[in-house]
């Protein structure tokens, strides 16, 4: 489903798209300028009504990549790294995750140049979707760690080149006035993902196997879907860029001062949120007193459906009143903030009744911040035309920090002994991530 004409071009490609149906404002011509376009023209009040039907294939598309996201490091790798070698579980599931994270930085703001350069975002959804497939397939069909490092990072590869497309579809299509709803159809994909990834994966904790095939023809179903649903037109397509001048144009976004800082905030709190949440299985183990008859992989299965609704509730509450504020900042170091006192409720209590608060509050803060800073990241992109390639760098904030962040959570447990030091070192993430966006300029 295209949402823009060919009289008004296609956003990504083009000028910052303005709010549908309205003439252009003075941020929108301060947009244009710091894109080095000229100021959009008004756009047709049809492609709101376009970017509202995009919203449900949104929410798909994310949603089934966070199953995949949560349900295999989360459960599935960790029960197949403790199999492997139960004595070294810890340091051997902190390397398989810290290698991936090189191929999942690698390939996302590769993936998004190219699709950049075809001038198309469907075609890299699809085939990433698709190749999920045999990439878990593979997963499941190793019994070494060594195996099992190899085809986490193939399937990293994969499920980044599916996540750089998708996540640049929202400035790409999106009117800038209605990007606090797409984003909160971005950020429910998580809670519903979670919750959908942490259920199936407890369901396939005796059969790994299947669980990865299962993960795998999920992402691949969401793909089709997603591709068949929300048709596009393609956009002007690139010039072949050297690889040393791609190399170079990744860093020069870090140079534009407020995408550097949201970059910098998304970092923090996202290697905070996943240093516990990839150890979650291993928490519950060793450091949550769970209650008689409660397994640690049913835990798993309780814990992230309150979570995920917790998470829905501020998501669309956050995205909701940042755009009716207009107040992005405020929400973003809100949210990031609350998360930090989330974080300290298990370092002080290993009871499973701090848990189940933990989750409540964390998911409350997560929720809003990943609503809230995925519309505030869209309007600080340094340049229009290059928006997937410099959301693709913004996704090694997002997609790196989640996977390296069990190798983080690795040495601190090693060093400290356990997970009381782990939780307090998330906590100072997300407090740092908060006051990270205090110094962008062009966002309130």
């Amino acid at each position: 489903m295209a949402l823009s004409s060919p009289e008004t071009g296609a956003p990504g490609a083009g000028t910052p798209p303005a709010a549908a149906g309205a003439p252009p404002t003075a941020a929108h011509a301060a947009a244009a300028q710091k894109a080095g376009t000229p100021p959009p023209a008004a756009v047709p009040s049809a492609r709101t009504n376009r970017s509202r039907g995009l919203l449900p294939l949104l929410l798909l598309g994310n949603s089934t990549m966070y199953a995949l996201y949560v349900g295999v490091p989360g459960v599935l790798l960790a029960l197949q790294v403790e199999s492997i070698d139960p004595a070294h579980k810890v340091a051997n599931f902190g390397l398989v995750s810290g290698v991936a994270a090189i191929f999942a930085t690698v390939f996302n703001p590769v993936a998004g140049a190219l699709s950049d350069r075809s001038g198309r975002r469907n075609p890299w959804i699809l085939a990433g979707g698709l190749l999920a497939v045999p990439a878990m397939l593979l997963l499941g069909s190793v019994d070494t760690v060594l195996l099992v490092m190899i085809a986490w990072c193939l399937g990293q590869a994969v499920m980044n080149v599916y996540q750089a497309a998708l996540t640049s579809v929202v400035p790409d299509r999106v009117p800038t006035g209605a990007r606090g709803k797409a984003s909160a159809a971005v950020g429910l994909g998580l809670p519903l993902g979670s919750t959908a990834g942490a259920l199936l994966g407890a369901a396939y904790s005796d059969d790994y196997r299947t669980g990865y095939l299962v993960f795998g023809v999920i992402v691949a179903v969401g793909a089709v879907v997603f591709s068949a649903g929300a048709r596009e037109e393609r956009m002007a397509a690139r010039q072949p860029v050297p690889v040393r001048a791609q190399l170079a144009a990744f860093g020069s976004a870090l140079k534009d001062h407020d995408f550097r800082w949201a970059f910098i905030g998304r970092a923090l709190l996202v290697l905070g949120y996943f240093a516990v949440a990839g150890f979650q299985l291993y928490i519950l183990k060793d450091h949550t007193v769970l209650p008689a008859g409660l397994r640690p992989e049913e835990a798993v299965a309780v814990l992230m459906p309150v979570t995920g609704v917790a998470m829905a509730v501020s998501t669309v509450l956050g995205g909701w009143l940042s755009d009716r504020y207009d107040r992005r900042k405020l929400f973003v170091g809100a949210s990031a903030g609350l998360a930090a006192a989330a974080m300290v409720i298990p370092a002080v209590s290993t009871s499973w009744t701090a848990m189940l608060a933990f989750a409540v509050v964390n998911g409350l803060g997560f929720g809003c911040y990943m609503a809230v800073d995925t519309a505030l990241v869209t309007m600080v992109l340094p340049a229009a035309q290059d928006a997937a390639r410099d959301m693709g760098v913004l996704n090694v904030a997002n997609a790196g920090p989640q996977i390296v962040a069990p190798f983080v959570a690795s040495v601190i447990v090693s060093v400290s002994g356990g997970y009381t030091t782990l939780f307090l070192a998330a906590a100072v993430l997300s407090v740092l991530g908060a006051l990270a966006v205090r110094p962008i300029r062009s966002v309130r």
